[in-house]
């Protein structure tokens, strides 16, 4: 019996760069292009009334940007990753995309090989973003934390009964750091599925489904901070 494949759709205006991704896409034995379109009003139809697996858009848009479907699409289809496609130098709507759920980015040049493999990578768990991303994204999140709350209540009350391992400290911070599990496994050690486990026991903890949402709320919780204040 053969392994469904994950099923991507694309939104891409640029005719030669859609056929690049498309071409990208369906090279991969895991993947299939479920569907492609040159502006959003067409795809958001599309979207609502069939499920995918994967979004890979570009933000600027003939009939408007990106990140009101990338948003539409986290509400309607939670188990939908979605990744936009980037030029380099535009981290800060990167990041705009991330905080409204984006899972990572795919830069235009991007070789095929890496297109595939970072699509796949995402529906095991991973998150193409940059350590220097992350470590904005982590800027933001304390920041935002001290303009909406008092400093004495910045941490979860339930942080004293949420204990991690010290393997899965390291793991976390890894994980706001930007690092890929294969990145992981090496500076720890470990294996590629240990990391997984780990990553997985994390989640759980946190009740969260995502590497976005665990930092965040790793963030929220001071987990971040009690971890690099450890001796």
């Amino acid at each position: 019996m053969s392994t469904p494949r994950w099923r991507v759709v694309l939104i891409e205006d640029d005719a030669e760069m859609r056929r690049f991704f498309e071409g990208c896409v369906t090279a991969h034995p895991d993947l299939e292009l479920a569907a492609s379109f040159g502006m959003l009003a067409p795809a958001r139809r599309w979207l609502d009334e069939h499920p995918a697996d994967v979004l890979l858009t570009d933000l600027a848009l003939p009939d408007g940007h990106g990140l009101a479907l990338l948003q539409h699409v986290v509400r309607t289809q939670p188990a939908c990753e979605v990744l936009v496609v980037s030029v380099f130098g535009d981290e800060d709507t990167v990041i705009a995309c991330v905080e409204a759920g984006a899972v990572g980015y795919i830069q235009k040049d991007s070789t095929p090989a890496d297109v595939g493999r970072i699509i796949v990578g995402v529906k095991h768990g991973e998150s193409p973003i940059s350590p220097m991303i992350a470590r904005k994204l982590l800027a933001r999140l304390r920041q935002r934390g001290a303009r909406e709350e008092p400093q004495p209540q910045t941490v979860d009350p339930t942080l004293p009964s949420l204990e991690l391992t010290p393997r899965e400290s390291d793991v976390l911070e890894l994980i706001a750091r930007g690092y890929s599990y294969a990145e992981i496994a090496r500076l720890q050690d470990i294996s590629k599925h240990t990391v997984q486990s780990h990553i997985k026991n994390l989640y759980s903890k946190l009740a969260v489904h995502s590497r976005g949402e665990a930092v965040f709320e790793a963030s929220r919780m001071g987990l971040l901070d009690r971890h690099r204040r450890s001796p």
